[in-house]
């Protein structure tokens, strides 16, 4: 029986998601690479809010993206993120209490860095060129982990984008360590291949000695270890990880448990809008782990979540998840 307060607690970066549709020419014209994540800076971030036209506004950021897909499936969940006490700060707190997740760090006030925000131009094909300014996300640190919380988690799951700083790597330990101290289990996305260039042995270690699960998709996986082939890349990961995750798109989902490999189909969509594809897939992914699912229904779980998030614009359901589920039979 559930004693816990929260059965999945995320922790990354809280940023406010700024969509706008936009033709190729577009992104040639402004110099956005497309369909990957870029950083910019705050002059940049403030020309490419400007030129966009019909932009929608929603609360986002890998991790508190995928809490929310947990939140609509009826799990109780928090998010640990930082934002400023600005318009756009005070939006996010007040949406993703909205969506039903636990935003437990109120904005913070005074001098510092305004809210993250991310500008995704979402092309006729689906795909999106997402521009980021982290701002006060990337400030997050160990003293943002509240043991109150993370003691009180079943599972919590850590974005890889935050191990750019010190700061971050020391707050993930916080709430990994006290989590798994409390009987939970603590995971993580890899979130960016380049983020583990920069910082692979320490991403290493972590996943070897820290981490009960970790999810990725084939580019992320094949950074860890580098060998030029993903199988040979998904049996190094599993050698140090309990349950591993890999993502592989159109070629659907390899679950790697205790040595056990569980191996998913998916069918293969031309998407709407791919943003949050990934984040959804975790959703349903943990939902299952979180119940008790078998590896191949916590799998599905997870491509159906994908699939409905990139039929809409927006990173977040639109459906009712559970409903999904139980049409495709797996609730």
């Amino acid at each position: 029986m559930n004693t816990k307060k929260y059965q999945v607690v995320g922790i990354g970066n809280a940023i406010v998601d700024v969509l706008s549709r936009a033709e190729d020419t577009f992104l040639d014209h402004m110099g956005i690479e497309k369909g990957i994540m870029q950083l910019v800076e705050r002059d940049r971030a403030e020309v490419l809010y400007g030129a966009m036209e019909g932009r929608v506004q929603a609360p986002g950021g890998s991790v508190a993206n995928t809490m929310a897909g947990i939140g609509n499936l009826g799990l109780p969940t928090a998010f640990i993120g930082r934002v400023h006490d600005d318009a756009l700060g005070r939006f996010y707190a007040d949406a993703m209490a909205k969506d039903g997740t636990d935003f437990v760090n109120p904005p913070v006030p005074g001098g510092e860095l305004p809210t993250s925000r991310s500008m995704i131009f979402v092309s006729p094909d689906g795909e999106r060129s997402m521009n980021t300014y982290l701002g006060i996300s990337a400030e997050l640190g160990p003293d943002d982990v509240h043991e109150d919380v993370t003691r009180q988690a079943e599972i919590v799951f850590l974005e890889g984008y935050l191990f750019d700083k010190d700061k971050g790597k020391d707050a993930f330990l916080r709430a990994a360590r006290t989590c798994r101290a409390a009987g939970g289990k603590a995971g993580i996305a890899i979130s960016d291949p380049f983020c583990v260039e920069r910082h692979r042995e320490d991403f290493l270690r972590l996943i070897a000695n820290e981490m009960d699960f970790v999810i990725g998709n084939e580019a992320e996986i094949r950074s860890l270890f580098q060998n030029d082939d993903l199988e040979t890349d998904l049996a190094a990961v599993a050698a140090v990880c309990p349950l591993v995750v890999c993502t592989r798109s159109g070629d659907g989902v390899s679950i790697v448990r205790d040595g056990v490999r569980t191996d998913i189909p998916v069918d293969k969509v031309v998407p709407v809008d791919a943003t949050g594809a990934g984040d959804q897939f975790a959703a349903g992914f943990l939902y299952g782990l979180a119940t008790g699912a078998d590896m191949a229904s916590a799998g599905r779980m997870g491509c159906v979540c994908a699939a409905e998030v990139i039929s809409h614009m927006g990173p977040r359901p639109e459906a009712n998840m559970q409903a999904l589920f139980r049409t495709a039979g797996l609730i």
